[in-house]
């Protein structure tokens, strides 16, 4: 069986390497990074899927330690929603420059509802962590 697009939204903080300079300024606090609202109403029960895929870059901090990055993908508005993706990565200290995330995942089963939010936070281990760019996300609504 075939898949119907549904709805596609992009959220795009920063074209470029080093566009962007924000500092990631509490350890282990969850910092919004992409929000997108997606038309799904026109779905079948139980067969709509949001496939979504994002990319992000940090850096350690100017003393490098120990660094976890973790990015979460919500069904909603607030971290205390649903999550339908978690992801988790130790930044080399070897690296001085930018370190590139990269991840996409799926939330199967997603509701038949005209604005169905997604948000993308970003959490670390470290103070001084920085985002530093690119940062670009796709949300994608399909249905059988």
């Amino acid at each position: 069986m075939a898949s119907t697009f549904l709805d596609l939204k992009t959220s795009q903080n920063a074209s470029y390497a080093n566009s962007i300079a924000i500092p990631i300024s509490v350890i282990n606090a969850p910092q919004l990074i992409a929000q997108q609202t997606l038309d799904l109403s026109g779905g079948t029960a139980n067969l709509t899927r949001v496939d979504f895929s994002g990319v992000l870059a940090v850096q350690l901090p100017l003393l490098p330690v120990a660094t976890t990055v973790t990015v979460q993908v919500v069904r909603g508005a607030t971290i205390s929603d649903v999550i339908v993706f978690s992801a988790a990565e130790n930044l080399d200290l070897s690296l001085l420059g930018p370190q590139l995330i990269a991840f996409s995942g799926s939330d199967f089963n997603a509701p038949n509802i005209l604005n169905a939010v997604y948000t993308v936070f970003v959490r670390v281990s470290a103070l001084g962590t920085i985002r530093v760019g690119p940062e670009s996300f796709n949300f994608i609504g399909v249905t059988n």
